[in-house]
């Protein structure tokens, strides 16, 4: 099995619900993470950086933040004039209307005709609510090697806390012989990180059996109900990776990339995770500026205190101000002598001066895109 014949498939919204706050003008695919990428950006460098080389992007409503970052695909080699990048937004069948579609098997339905008309033997199929970077062909050999019909990538931990969460059980050929969903587990448990590959075929009977039986699970009635009749296996994904099923989450997994072993294993040259190109200049640093165990994007200009935080391009910390514990997105200015802790601004939010904002880690404060506070 090779990466150049595998069709990805990247479902943008899926968990939209589960982070609103972030989530009311855009796709969860395209929410900010990691002072300059978005979450549609592991994905989908996970695919090309393996050698796949057409990917369709599954969209709902609100995508045109979404399409503005991806544009052609050219940051991922995927602006060519075969194959390539696309965007699958709604539209209805003949057979049905899907346009509003609310599930996986019927966006997958309502794009069966981009499956079809793809040349590629084999799909692999994510979500974009989640951050990793590993080599997809460790994952597609693994298939191959195991003679699988599915196989699912999974992580060993705390379950998340997301709708349909499949809890995996394998014996010790990595066979999986039972899957629970939903299950209450407080420990650490095997659990699906919703990437699956298996023949494109097989994806298109699964789906069309589905939608004609009003079976429209994909955990349920695609994976859960074939774990006796198909070959379904569970890869290990390894390093560093983590779903966000809350802002709680994201701002807790944010954090997480200020420990050197996590930035190392997530951001790394060895399988770069590629974004959309902005051509700004470098930080500038004033003369009495501090800054501490942070990530500072370029183009930003800090003058004041900076410390545990993480900061987006453009950001303005002014003199006298103090940033901690904090994740400041796009264009986000905090005038002279403010002082915020355990905050989240979306784009272009304006702090004035002397403000004293105060959140704390276990629940940090929200503030929404272009707003003055």
């Amino acid at each position: 099995m090779r990466a150049n014949n595998v069709l990805g498939i990247i479902h943008s919204q899926a968990f939209d619900s589960t982070i609103q706050e972030l989530t009311t003008m855009r796709t969860f695919a395209s929410v900010p993470f990691g002072c300059r990428y978005r979450f549609i950006d592991f994905p989908l460098s996970n695919m090309v950086n393996a050698g796949v080389t057409e990917v369709g992007i599954i969209t709902k409503e609100n995508y045109q933040s979404l399409m503005d970052h991806i544009g052609s695909g050219k940051p991922w080699d995927l602006a060519r004039k075969r194959e390539g990048l696309y965007i699958l937004p709604p539209y209805n069948t003949s057979s049905a209307s899907v346009a509003d579609y609310q599930n996986r098997v019927e966006a997958i339905y309502a794009n069966m005709d981009f499956l079809r008309h793809s040349r590629h033997e084999y799909v692999v199929i994510t979500d974009s609510n989640a951050v990793y970077n590993f080599d997809f062909n460790d994952l597609f050999e693994f298939h191959t090697a195991q003679e699988a019909d599915i196989t699912i990538a999974y992580k060993h931990g705390k379950v998340p806390k997301l709708e349909n969460m499949q809890i995996l059980t394998l014996d010790e050929n990595k066979r999986v012989t039972d899957v629970s969903i939903n299950a209450d587990e407080p420990g650490e448990v095997d659990y699906s990180f919703n990437i699956y590959v298996m023949r494109k075929s097989l994806l298109e009977y699964l789906v069309k059996t589905s939608v004609a039986h009003s079976s429209t699970s994909f955990a349920k009635d695609i994976i859960q109900a074939n774990v006796g009749s198909l070959k379904i296996v569970g890869y290990e994904i390894p390093g560093f990776a983590a779903m966000v099923d809350s802002l709680k989450t994201y701002y807790n997994v944010s954090m997480e990339l200020l420990e050197p072993e996590n930035r190392k294993a997530l951001l790394n040259a060895k399988n770069p995770i590629a974004t959309k190109i902005a051509d700004n200049v470098p930080t500038l640093y004033g003369e009495n500026s501090k800054a501490g165990n942070s990530l500072i994007a370029d183009g930003c200009t800090i003058e004041g205190t900076v410390e545990n935080s993480l900061l987006f391009r453009g950001v303005v910390v002014e003199k006298g101000a103090v940033v901690k514990n904090s994740i400041l997105m796009q264009g986000t200015v905090i005038h002279a002598n403010a002082k915020v802790d355990s905050i989240i601004t979306d784009k272009n939010v304006t702090i004035t001066a002397n403000r004293n904002l105060s959140g704390d880690p276990s629940y940090p404060i929200y503030f929404t895109k272009n707003i003055v506070v």
